[in-house]
Order: structure tokens, then C-alpha cells, then sequence
């Protein structure tokens, strides 16, 4: 399976589930690692050293005939830790609160907005992987409440089946009966980022019935995934056994009909809409973000990427976007390093100045060197540009701290030199770290 679009999540060795408080309460530490890296769960340690008095403790009598009723189909590690995680449904579902049905979206006044028909329903915009994903990701930052008769800011319910038709991009509020209407059911070996994982219980639908976005495998056997979901008592992600946790044999996984098969990326029919602002800032990790970089290295920010650019934000991509809004002559709101519609429309459009190069101050007739980037300037680093920033320090007066060098990996003397630079500049606090930012560059090869 290609790379997923998703960030992933490691099972914790400290989960705190009945199982693993009790026996990380009295097993001694082990360094062996689990199947994704991590020291494994506790209780799996105790059930792998052979503890036979295990079957005999409250705590594992209580997990076992949890376990008893759906040890058919789901790996033991989810019997182990099913039943109490925290933030995960109970034994019964939703247990006294009910899914919503189906209905329209809801404006923001709270009014419902006309419910389409279901011819027009089933014509479900097309999307990309990482674009379910991303949509997925803006109510788990939000960390909207669950709530079965509550209607988000976007128009969707706050409840498990509102949170996939969100994710989808579906014109209403579908729910668990009629979202495997805008899917094509799969198989397991299939799941792929953006899929689903959906139970609808046909017997009692508010009794157990639930559904998830399917966010990549945690380990290489294939046991855990990442599940985004809406869920009490608010949106959230993580790691769960496969299929869930509770009426695991039930769930039917499905693909949304028109997703496309890639990792995700800018819709081929338009490829220069601005996606929106939930695709850019702190925690995005999609092809729109790759495209931002290389648009903006284009336009004069090669050197703020010291590799790259990739689709997971960073500061490279922000400290560029300001500098690219900045160079339009836009301050305040309008360059705080967020692309907004504005900044996509030059963008794309080739509009506007490009960002302009580093120059020297006033009365220096020599052009400074681009700034390499932060991430050369730390612990470990070793890199020409390390030798070069220590060579100048040298020049300006500023390396009593060399015992030797200056040389190409960053060391303690380079970090107490620079800050000595720095506060020199009358800088205080974080400004005078020692780590030099695009500043510290510009005054000190002026």
C-alpha cells in the first residue's frame, strides 16, 4: 500500500486500559519493543511472559468475558484493551444517546437548508484521500463536541454519522443506514486512508451502530489502525483494533465513489480553487501544502525551504507565505503567514511581486547570502554554512568562545557566540537564543 496521507499514530505503551494499569503496576520494565517500535502494551507483555495468575485477577476475569463475545473475528489485542479506553464508546455503542437521521445541513443561523433528493444525494462531489483526511483533521483540532441534535459551524451534525458525511464532503447529514449508499463496499487487505469502517445495527440502529474514518495501519500485522471519529465526548483520533472495539465483526468497510486511487492532491478539475483555509497551518499534511512550496519557491522563497517542500506544514512554509504577502505590501491579518484566497489567487495567477532577495543594509554595496535556514543551526548539524556563520562571527568580533575552529558542526561555542551577537543588538529573551533566524543572518552579514 503507497504511503498514507495521515499522521501516524504509535500505540502507547502507556495506555490505560484495566489491563495495562494493573500489570504495569507490578511487571518490571522491558526494554523489547512491540510490533510498531514501541515497548508494547503491558498486559500483552504479561499474556507473552506466561503470568497463568492473570486468568485468575478481577481485572482479567472482567476482560476476558469481555473478550468471549467477539474473540471470533478480532485480534486479542483488542480484547485486552476494548472495554475502558477512554473517549471510546462503551460496550453498547452510544448507550443512551441515539444517532441522528438523515437531514439537511444547517446554515448558520441553525436553519436546516433544503435536503436534497436522493438521485441528487448520491452524486457526492468528487475528493482525494488526503482531502477527507484534512476535512477530517479541522473538527479534531476543533475538538467539536459529540451531540446527536447539535450543528456545527459547517452545517454538519456533531455525531459519529455527521462527522463522516463532513469528512466526504456530502451535500447533507446522511447517517449509519444511508452513508454505504455513497461508497463501494470493500475488503479489509483494501482499507486505504479515507475509507470507512461502518456498523449499522438494521435490528435497533440507536443500539451499537457507528461509523469511522479509516486512517492508515499502526503495525505490520495489520491489527491496529488509525480511526478518526466523532465520538463522546468530542472528536478525536486513535490507534484502535481492528475493526472497533466493541461489535468488531459488524463493521463492513467502504470507499466513498469518487475518490481517487492517489495519495491525494488538488482536484484535477480545478486545479487552481483555493481549497481552503482548514488545508494550511499548524498540524496539515496534504498535496495542497507541497503545492503552496513549490509556488512560492517559484516566486522567489528558495531560501527559506532547506529541503522540501513537502506536504506536511512547517515553518519554512509560513515564514515564506509572510514574506510573499509582505512583499505585496500587505500587513497585519492579511500577512500573518496563512495562505488565504487572496494569497492562493496571486499564487496560482502569477500576480504580484515576487518575494525579493536579501540584501545588504544601508552603505554596503555586497548582497547578503541567502539564509539557509534554522534547521542547519542545530544540535548535530554539520554543514558548510555552520563554518561560514562562524567565520564571520570571527570577523565581527564576536568569536571568543572558539577554542578551535570555527567549523562545520554546530557546537555549543557557535550557539554562545551567536547569542553574544545577538544581544549586542540589544535583543533579550528568545530573541537573543543563540540560534540565528533570518535576522541575526541579515544584520550579521550586512
Amino acid at each position: 500500500m503507497e504511503a498514507p496521507v495521515f499522521e501516524e499514530v504509535d500505540p502507547a505503551s502507556d495506555c490505560d486500559c484495566p489491563g495495562c494499569v494493573h500489570w504495569r503496576s507490578v511487571l518490571p520494565p522491558s526494554p523489547r519493543p512491540g510490533p510498531s517500535g514501541s515497548p508494547g502494551h503491558p498486559a500483552s507483555r504479561a499474556r507473552a511472559l506466561g503470568l497463568a495468575g492473570m486468568a485468575r485477577t478481577p481485572v482479567a476475569l472482567a476482560l476476558a468475558a469481555t473478550a468471549g463475545t467477539v474473540l471470533g473475528t478480532v485480534p486479542a489485542v483488542a480484547a485486552v484493551h476494548g472495554p475502558a479506553r477512554p473517549g471510546v464508546p462503551p460496550a453498547d455503542g452510544h448507550g443512551d444517546t441515539p444517532q441522528g437521521r438523515r437531514a439537511p445541513l444547517h446554515g448558520p443561523a441553525g436553519s436546516p437548508a433544503p435536503l436534497a433528493g436522493p438521485e441528487e444525494t448520491l452524486r457526492a462531489p468528487a475528493t482525494t484521500r488526503a482531502a477527507i483526511i484534512a476535512r477530517a483533521m479541522t473538527w479534531i483540532d476543533a475538538q467539536v463536541p459529540y451531540s446527536t441534535d447539535s450543528y456545527w459551524r459547517d452545517g454538519y451534525r456533531q455525531d459519529c454519522s455527521g462527522f463522516v458525511s463532513m469528512a466526504w464532503n456530502l451535500p447533507g447529514n446522511e447517517w449509519t443506514g444511508s452513508l454505504g449508499g455513497f461508497g463501494v463496499r470493500i475488503t479489509r487487505d483494501r482499507l486505504q486512508p479515507g475509507d470507512i469502517l461502518l456498523f449499522h445495527n438494521t435490528a435497533d440502529p440507536e443500539k451499537g451502530s457507528h461509523v469511522v474514518v479509516f486512517g492508515g495501519w499502526t503495525d505490520s500485522t495489520h491489527t491496529q489502525y488509525v480511526a478518526y471519529e466523532q465520538a463522546p465526548p468530542h472528536a478525536g483520533k486513535r490507534s484502535t483494533p481492528y475493526a472497533y472495539w466493541t461489535n468488531s465483526d459488524h463493521y463492513v468497510p467502504y470507499r466513498h465513489r469518487g475518490v481517487t486511487e492517489g495519495a491525494g492532491g488538488p482536484p484535477p478539475s480545478a486545479p487552481t480553487r483555493y481549497p481552503g483555509a482548514a488545508y494550511f497551518g499548524n498540524g496539515a499534511d496534504n498535496a495542497y501544502v507541497t503545492r503552496l512550496g513549490r509556488l512560492l519557491i517559484d516566486r522567489g522563497g528558495r531560501r527559506f525551504y532547506t529541503r522540501g517542500p513537502g506536504p506536511r506544514w512547517s515553518a519554512a512554509d509560513r515564514r515564506a507565505t509572510q514574506a510573499f504577502q509582505r512583499a505585496q505590501g500587505w500587513k497585519g491579518a492579511d500577512a500573518d503567514g496563512l495562505p488565504g484566497p487572496g494569497t492562493w489567487s496571486y499564487l496560482v495567477g502569477g500576480k504580484g511581486r515576487d518575494i525579493p532577495a536579501v540584501t545588504a543594509g544601508p552603505g554596503s554595496s555586497g548582497a547578503v547570502p541567502g539564509y539557509p535556514g534554522r534547521a542547519v543551526f542545530r544540535p548535530g548539524a554539520n554543514d558548510a554554512h555552520v563554518t561560514r556563520l562562524g567565520k564571520r562571527l570571527v570577523e565581527k568580533g564576536f568569536g571568543k568562545y572558539y577554542t578551535s575552529g570555527p567549523g562545520p558542526r554546530w557546537g555549543e561555542a557557535d550557539r554562545r557566540n551567536v547569542e553574544a551577537f545577538q544581544r549586542a543588538q540589544g535583543w533579550r529573551g528568545g530573541a537573543a537564543d543563540g540560534y540565528p533566524g533570518p535576522e541575526t543572518w541579515r544584520r550579521l552579514f550586512s
